[in-house]
């Protein structure tokens, strides 16, 4: 079925507070040269200790309103995506809807990590589609710095905050959405997971710290594998070829992720577009704040061709084409 949604607005915030890889050098054993080389990170935004998820949202939506003169008054669905919402419920959506006091609306979080942006992108291209709804806010808002181990060099050296919001309206003349492409390995959901209140996966122990525990060699070898046969089957429905996309947006994982997943997929890495490298990998906000960095760098232009890629815990992925057509 043909889109009937297009992107209408942008915006991202990021704490103040700055963590440096010199940071983390105090805290355990690394270094500046050995995290820059692995992973492309120089430094990451920390949230404050009473700073959680919803602020950040909430500067992310105050953010894109500004820069779009958009009203909320007339959304009717707020779509989160987060893995570290600040209560088990109530939910990051409904603090929203409270705090923009926006009149009548749906709201709820979705939980599919560092694919969360991209599924709830998805989900609110088909929601408008089937004219269930004609005006969806989309967030990604991510506190990681509060569920990271700081005592693990294997990876609270990757680990950031930071929150994205797009609007997302009815319009059967522009449509933003051009293909997507889903995927799922449960199997693999044991190389990356935080407790709750399971303690196995399948018979086998867990790390029960409440904090991030992650496989990096697993995950990498997975995204390397997945995500560009995930990348040939998405161009392919959008009847697309690689040179046709003008910028690759993927999850800001890592560098030496991206660089792969470039490799075998025919992006050159001049054409990529990521937020690592001053915000570290922040789950489901790294794919707005790379994109909206794009926009800001006069980089992204109306019109052209986006290939947006999530992919993280579960292990989960979802890609989309985009016509960026903001204006």
């Amino acid at each position: 079925m043909k889109s009937k949604a297009r992107i209408t607005a942008i915006g991202t915030h990021v704490p103040q507070k700055i963590m440096l890889n010199e940071d983390l050098e105090k805290m355990v054993e690394t270094n500046d040269e050995w995290i820059v080389q692995r992973t492309g990170i120089k430094e990451r935004r920390i949230a404050g200790n009473e700073e959680y998820a919803s602020h950040l949202a909430f500067k992310a939506i105050e953010n894109m309103i500004g820069n779009n003169h958009k009203d909320l008054q007339d959304v009717d669905c707020i779509i989160v995506a987060t893995t570290t919402p600040d209560y088990a419920f109530p939910s990051v959506a409904c603090q929203i809807q409270s705090h923009f006091n926006i009149p009548c609306t749906g709201a709820f979080d979705l939980n599919a990590t560092c694919a969360g942006f991209t599924y709830a992108l998805h989900l609110a291209n088909n929601l408008i589609t089937a004219e269930a709804h004609r005006k969806i806010l989309v967030v990604a808002t991510e506190t990681l710095s509060k569920v990271t181990d700081y005592t693990d060099r294997t990876t609270c050296i990757l680990f950031g905050d930071g929150a994205g919001a797009m609007l997302v309206e009815y319009d059967q003349e522009n449509p933003s959405f051009l293909a997507s492409h889903i995927g799922t390995n449960g199997e693999g959901g044991i190389h990356v997971y935080r407790t709750t209140f399971a303690t196995t996966m399948d018979d086998k122990p867990l790390s029960d710290t409440g904090k991030m525990v992650q496989n990096g060699r697993e995950v990498y070898k997975w995204a390397a594998r997945t995500i560009p046969l995930g990348i040939q089957e998405l161009l392919s429905k959008a009847q697309l070829n690689s040179e046709d996309i003008n910028w690759f947006i993927p999850h800001s994982a890592n560098l030496r992720m991206v660089e792969s997943i470039c490799e075998k997929s025919g992006f050159p890495i001049e054409k990529t577009l990521t937020s690592m490298k001053n915000f570290g990998n922040t789950s489901s906000a790294s794919i707005p704040l790379a994109l909206h960095l794009g926009i800001k760098e006069g980089k992204i232009k109306d019109g052209d061709t986006l290939l947006l890629y999530g992919f993280g815990a579960g292990l989960t992925h979802l890609g989309l084409v985009l016509s960026w057509k903001q204006n």
